[in-house]
């Protein structure tokens, strides 16, 4: 078996008395295609903020590609190739669609402060903020506040600003929550068109998305892991169903 790009060793968290995720052993391979799914309070967003450098482990260990980068902040673990998105969207909504995707590419490569100067000084930075909205289908709206967007696109504006930093590893927030039903799709659409050596993790309570979506799913319960295994055996587990029935809890 080759190495995990991005791989977890006895992670655990608490918030005092509060065990939010409990000796964790999770693996992302290069290009993989996982879901983290569980029901309210199982410690997925901790387990994600804990791979971004949001927060730090009580004990335990996040390797990148072999690398202990346990005690490396989120910015620094930014540069390193990790994205993420969140539950809400964190958009300059009074800034146009491209400004805020240009800020995310000028940031990227190292010229953050030519944003005091027109936008149009840089066209390199346009150039690829264009391509990555042209990717999302967002050409369009390229001109637009981001507050006069419907939300979904909303939120593929968001996943254009994680793309623009050229991330190893993309982790996705409940991508689509907030997102209406008849958008929904939208999300989904943009998710299939991922680049495939991105390695994508996903959070989310929609089962239609993630079994669409995953190659391989990871089940956790009260700040552990429950179960691992491909879409078709976490499916078919039916102590998985139970979890989300409410009728039983392992471990």
């Amino acid at each position: 078996m080759t190495a995990p790009l991005l791989e977890t060793r006895a992670l655990t968290r608490n918030f005092g008395a509060l065990l939010a995720t409990r000796e964790v052993d999770f693996r992302l391979d290069a290009g993989a295609r996982h879901a983290l799914i569980g029901p309210n309070g199982a410690g997925k967003t901790t387990l994600v903020n804990l791979l971004a450098g949001v927060i730090s482990p009580t004990r335990g260990q996040v390797l990148l590609k072999g690398r202990d980068i346990t005690g490396v902040g989120q910015a620094e673990r930014v540069k390193l190739g990790i994205a993420r998105t969140f539950q809400i969207n964190r958009l300059f909504r009074g800034l146009s669609v491209l400004e805020n995707v240009y800020i995310a590419v000028a940031e990227r490569m190292g010229v953050a402060p030519s944003m005091f100067r027109p936008a149009g000084r840089r066209t390199d930075v346009v150039n690829e903020s264009m391509h990555l909205l042209d990717t999302l289908r967002l050409t369009a709206d390229a001109g637009r506040r981001v507050s006069e967007l419907p939300y979904g696109r909303q939120r593929l504006v968001e996943l254009a600003i994680a793309l623009a930093l050229s991330p190893e590893v993309l982790l996705l927030d409940e991508p689509a929550a907030g997102v209406p039903s008849a958008e929904s799709h939208i999300i989904l659409d943009a998710i299939d068109r991922l680049p495939p050596e991105i390695a994508v993790l996903i959070i989310d309570h929609d089962m239609d998305l993630v079994f669409r979506f995953a190659q391989r799913i990871t089940v956790m319960v009260s700040g552990a892991v429950f179960a691992s295994g491909t879409p078709r055996e976490i499916g078919a587990d039916p102590e998985v169903r139970a979890v989300y029935l409410g009728q039983t809890a392992r471990g």
